[in-house]
């Protein structure tokens, strides 16, 4: 889909050399990549929101003020092309709260590249920072508004028709488009985007980053017209604490400082649009460990009217903090789907990981792919030998091949010794580790209880498991079942699993239960050009622990107290912590956090409690939440918890795999009115007032859910992406084309599907064809001779 979209780019940037504005332009014609640059697709994929016209018949586009003479074009554009519109305004609007960012866009874009007699649909492309989450598109034209909302799955009976796949959902993972069907030539559009995207953290620094890079050819080509760029960014970080800034992509000007709060903005003219994406970092000053708590009454309109509370633990700054010694095992999933970048990016992270460890950390790697590969029968210090015997191994062990479904011997995966010590048995037929009817479930459950039995007599480190996996198994809720029980009976010091899923087809509700459960964390990568460093972020975050075994103290009197997540999670030194709950009662005066350090002495933070005034604590924690809650629907397979998912979701604008996108549109009609009291004077009416709701119209768009897996494609061994359907080469193409045109070929002298075929095949397909079409021609040529030229003896 994104190199189908970038070539559709590219096509109407080259059509749109057809438009004349005349001599007064400001910039030069949008100028194509050269040839050499034009191998990522990437190189047109949008870095700023950006609105296009889908042209399909290249014959209206024209400038709609100024028109000219344009030569006639036979055919049509398919797929369609897209010109970038240009745009006449942009204003963004970012507050950043605790580890959370709001983004608002408000921009005007215009229609230049269509006659004003003609219309044609926009497609809007909405890119997002970290961990992006779409929250609602706006569109206002002069005749009509359109706006996107999410409803429950079941609510669909009401909806007009359902959407195509260009009509809206996400290009790649970060990039959200939406069609807005026929727009006049000429008109302007505008447009209000609002998206979430997580802050980075890094050294005590949190930093916002949003994509604002926009390219030459969006810039109004008249030079009369004004264009103004306006940002506005607001700092509130809830802790009550200075607030310092420390670097700024644009030149801000400070307008508000409080404590714990800051205000800026930027507003000037601009001969042309912001090229870099709009940077800005800041820090919350403190040197050791320190954390606070908000409380929000709920909202008349909240699905629970229970109290709400969040508790945010930052690490601070502190460099010369004692670091915990880890045990840590890899379990890596090395099946053929991981063929290619997939696993080679695998294999860097890994290597990064091991090289990231402390001569007195202990580790393993564990590898599956139908058969198991275990680089040892017992932990191995992190000596700079052993990393090396392990990329030595990783180097000759993973190789994509075989699949995830199949029964592992087990007899490779571990000694003689651990074998005696563990005795698995298969929840569904209480077999042992051998049966063959649940072997699927077997595998998983006999890695994961492996490497939970290597890591049971830990003594003074924290014990981690990482499972890197790209694809689904069945009787996941049992795997879940079966570690639930071991972790419950292992302690405060039972292994952290840290789970990572790569692409759509793994079960990521599946993964994130079994790092809940376990106090772990989750990560994925629905591109497969993000595994690398989102795999990196996530070995960093887990061997960066420096609070671990953290608990709670002070909620005793409270009634109906939740916790997300249910297990608290260890403290990272790159990564701030943040536990939400639900609770009723009174709360507590005092509330105090516990956990242990680094060198193993404890810690004790006392929690600044103060009300979330200022701060939407229910937006800020609603994507927490809705994951955590959704993969607890899952797991226990509950209903009234999908439906308090669904309405979660549609309360807080965040999507869930329980709820929808639909555009609805609504045409403005103007009523004709009188003031209240006044006698009718004429037959005149008052063009004013303008009524909206009219004609209301629903169009269904795909879930923006990431699904629960796939596990015939995991079956299939089919490789990880993200939307990408591959489409038929050219031979197919032209084969499929030639079956449908031959019918007709008889009453049409130039077929124009025949025609839109060829232009899309490859060189040596059309040099074949061209010798096939000459070897036909001798033919006939040799066949009319011998009928004409060269008669027989009987004249014929």
């Amino acid at each position: 889909m994104a190199e189908d979209f970038a070539k559709a780019v590219d096509d109407g940037l080259k059509l749109s050399k057809r438009i004349y504005f005349g001599k007064d332009r400001a910039v030069a014609p949008p100028r194509p990549l050269p040839q050499m640059e034009k191998s990522s697709a990437h190189d047109y994929l949008p870095t700023a929101p950006m609105v296009y016209a889908v042209i399909s018949d290249p014959g209206i586009v024209d400038n709609p003020d100024i028109p000219s003479y344009q030569p006639h074009v036979h055919g049509r554009c398919d797929p369609p092309a897209l010109i970038p519109l240009q745009m006449n305004g942009i204003e963004l609007v970012v507050n950043c709260y605790l580890d959370t960012a709001f983004v608002r866009v408000i921009g005007s874009w215009r229609v230049h590249c269509v006659m004003g007699s003609r219309s044609c649909d926009c497609r809007v492309a909405v890119p997002m920072g970290d961990q992006g989450s779409i929250l609602g598109v706006e569109v206002d034209v002069p005749r009509k508004s359109y706006y996107t909302e999410l409803i429950a799955v079941q609510d669909n009976k009401h909806v007009e028709r359902v959407a195509r796949d260009e009509d809206g959902g996400f290009l790649k993972p970060h990039i959200f488009t939406l069609t807005i069907p026929q727009i006049d030539g000429g008109t302007n559009l505008s447009i209000r985007l609002s998206w979430s995207q997580k802050l980075s953290y890094k050294d005590g620094q949190f930093s916002v980053n949003v994509p604002f890079r926009f390219p030459e050819y969006v810039t109004p080509a008249v030079k009369k017209i004004s264009k103004k760029e306006k940002i506005q960014l607001n700092v509130d970080a809830g802790t009550g604490t200075e607030v310092l800034c420390k670097t700024s992509s644009h030149p801000l000007k400070e307008i508000r400082r409080h404590v714990g709060k800051l205000g800026f903005l930027y507003e000037a003219e601009v001969l042309a649009w912001s090229n870099s994406d709009f940077n800005f970092s800041y820090t919350v000053s403190s040197t050791d460990v320190f954390g606070g708590l908000l409380l929000q009454s709920p909202s008349i309109h909240d699905v629970d009217q229970r109290e709400t509370f969040c508790i945010y633990l930052m690490p601070g700054s502190q460099e010369n903090r004692k670091v915990f010694r880890k045990e840590v095992i890899f379990v890596v999933d090395i099946s053929g789907s991981m063929n290619g970048k997939p696993l080679e990016d695998m294999k860097s992270a890994l290597s990064a990981a091991l090289f990231g460890l402390s001569s007195e950390d202990l580790f393993n790697i564990m590898a599956f792919n139908g058969e198991t590969y275990l680089f040892s029968t017992s932990m191995e210090l992190a000596t700079n030998e052993a990393v090396d015997r392990a990329n030595e191994w990783i180097s000759i062990n993973f190789i994509a091949e075989g699949g995830t479904n199949i029964l592992p011997p087990l007899d490779k995966m571990v000694s003689s010794k651990l074998q005696k010590k563990t005795n698995i048995h298969c929840l569904p037929c209480t077999r042992n580790i051998h049966c063959l009817h649940c072997g699927r479930w077997n595998e998983y459950t006999s890695f994961l209880d492996k490497a939970v039995e290597m890591l049971s007599n830990t003594r003074g480190s924290v014990p981690m498991i990482f499972l890197v996996t790209d694809g689904a198994v069945e009787d996941e809720r049992h795997i879940c079942d079966v570690m639930k029980s071991r972790l419950t009976n292992g302690g405060s010091i039972c292994p952290r699993i840290y789970t990572f899923g790569i692409g759509s087809f793994c079960n990521n509700y599946f993964l994130q239960t079994l790092a809940t459960i376990s106090g772990g964390h989750h990560e994925a990568a629905y591109d497969v050009g993000t595994i690398e460093i989102q795999l990196q972020r996530l070995f960093t975050r887990a061997l960066c622990t420096v609070l671990t075994n953290i608990t709670i103290h002070g909620f005793e009197d409270l009634n109906k107290v939740e916790v997300y997540p249910s297990r608290i999670p260890d403290l990272s030194s790159v990564s701030p912590l943040i536990v939400s709950g639900c609770y009723q009662g009174k709360f507590p005066d005092n509330l105090t956090v516990k956990g242990l350090k680094g060198d193993l002495t404890n810690c004790i933070v006392d929690l600044k409690i103060q009300s979330a005034k200022d701060i939407p604590i229910d937006r800020v924690l609603a994507k927490q939440k809705i994951d955590l809650l959704t993969a607890q629907a899952w797991f226990s397979d509950d209903k009234q918890l999908q439906e308090k998912v669904a309405k979660i979701s549609i309360q807080t604008g965040f999507p869930s795999e329980y709820t929808t996108m639909a555009l609805l549109e609504e045409v403005k009609v103007r009523k004709a009115t009188e003031p209240a009291g006044a006698k009718r004077m004429s037959n005149k009416s008052d063009p004013e007032k303008v009524v909206e709701l009219k004609n209301l119209r629903k169009i269904l768009l795909y879930s923006l859910g990431i699904g629960f897996g796939d596990i015939t494609a995991t079956t299939e061994n089919i490789p990880p992406g993200y939307g990408e359907a591959k489409l038929p080469d050219a031979a197919e193409m032209f084969i499929k084309a030639a079956s449908n045109c031959c019918g007709r070929m008889c009453s049409h002298c130039c077929c124009m599907c025949c025609i839109q075929c060829c232009t899309k095949i490859n060189d040596q397909c059309a040099i074949a064809f061209t010798q096939l079409c000459a070897a036909l021609a001798c033919f006939g040529c040799a066949e009319c001779c011998s009928a004409i030229c060269c008669p027989g003896e009987d004249g014929h």
